[in-house]
C-alpha cells in the first residue's frame, strides 16, 4: 500500500492514489507497506499501518532505501521502527534497495509465509487444547466473584484467522486478557505477518425459554390435587 504524506497530496490525481490505496486494504489477503529509510516514520505511515491492524490484514513492512545507510544510522531506524511501531509488533520488517533489488527476495519470501498463515486451518481439538494450555498458564480473572468459563474453541475464519471461544460470561473478559488470548494463540499456531482474531459465543442453556411439559401420569396426579385443593 502507498500513501504520499498529507502535505504532499495536492492535486486530485494523487488523492484518488491515497483513497485506492485504502480501498486496496480491504482486498488484499497480505498488504506490504513501504517505508523510506532516509525519513523518519511519520503519522501518515503510522495511520496507514493502523488501518491495516482493523482490517485484519497480513502485513509486511518493507523499509526502504537501506543499502545508502551506514551502520549506526540503521540501528537508529530499528529502535525507531520497535518503538513507533509497537501497536502492530506482529508486522514482519524486510530492509531492501528497491533500486538495486536487494532483499526482494527475501520480502516476496515473507509475502508468501504471511499468506499462508491468513490461509491457515486447524482442527476443533487442537485449538480447543491450545485454549485449556493458555488458561492453565493465565487463568481468566475473577469477576464479581466468578472466574468466566471458556469450555471450547474452534477455527471460524480466515484473513485473518479467526478464533471463535464458547463460554459463559464471555461479555465480562478484559480486553487486557483478550489480547492475552490473541498472542497466544498467535504464537502457538506459528503465524508470520499476521494477526488472530478473537470472537466469543455465549454458551447457551437448553433449558432456558423452555415449558416444564409432565407426563401423561404428572398430568393425572395434577389434576386429583387441584380437586382435592378445590373441594377444600
Amino acid at each position: 500500500a502507498g500513501l504520499r504524506r498529507r502535505s504532499r497530496v495536492t492535486d486530485i490525481v494523487e488523492k484518488f492514489s491515497a483513497i485506492k490505496a485504502l480501498q486496496a486494504i480491504d482486498l488484499a489477503t497480505v498488504v506490504v507497506v513501504v517505508l523510506d529509510s532516509t525519513e523518519a516514520v511519520t503519522e501518515q505511515d503510522a495511520h496507514l499501518l493502523g488501518l491495516v491492524l482493523e482490517s485484519g490484514r497480513s502485513v509486511v513492512v518493507a523499509v526502504n532505501k537501506w543499502d545508502g545507510l551506514e551502520s549506526g544510522k540503521r540501528d537508529q531506524i530499528r529502535r525507531e521502527l520497535d518503538r513507533k511501531l509497537k501497536f502492530i509488533e506482529y508486522a514482519r520488517r524486510v530492509f531492501i534497495s528497491a533500486l538495486h533489488g536487494t532483499g526482494v527476495g527475501v520480502l516476496l519470501e515473507n509475502v508468501t509465509q504471511a499468506w499462508k498463515s491468513s490461509q491457515i486451518s486447524a482442527r476443533t481439538s487442537s485449538v480447543t487444547e491450545m485454549l485449556n494450555r493458555a488458561i492453565t498458564a493465565h487463568p481468566p480473572p475473577l469477576k464479581r466473584g466468578r472466574r468466566v468459563k471458556l469450555r471450547y474453541a474452534h477455527l471460524g475464519g480466515r484473513n485473518p484467522p479467526t478464533i471463535v471461544i464458547h463460554g459463559n460470561q464471555t461479555q465480562m473478559l478484559p480486553q487486557s486478557y483478550r489480547r492475552y488470548l490473541a498472542n497466544y494463540f498467535r504464537e502457538e499456531l506459528k503465524l508470520i505477518g499476521t494477526p488472530v482474531r478473537i470472537e466469543f459465543k455465549q454458551s447457551s442453556n437448553p433449558y432456558a425459554h423452555k415449558r416444564n411439559t409432565l407426563s401423561p401420569r404428572q398430568a393425572q396426579k395434577k389434576r386429583r390435587l387441584m380437586k382435592y385443593v378445590k373441594r377444600r
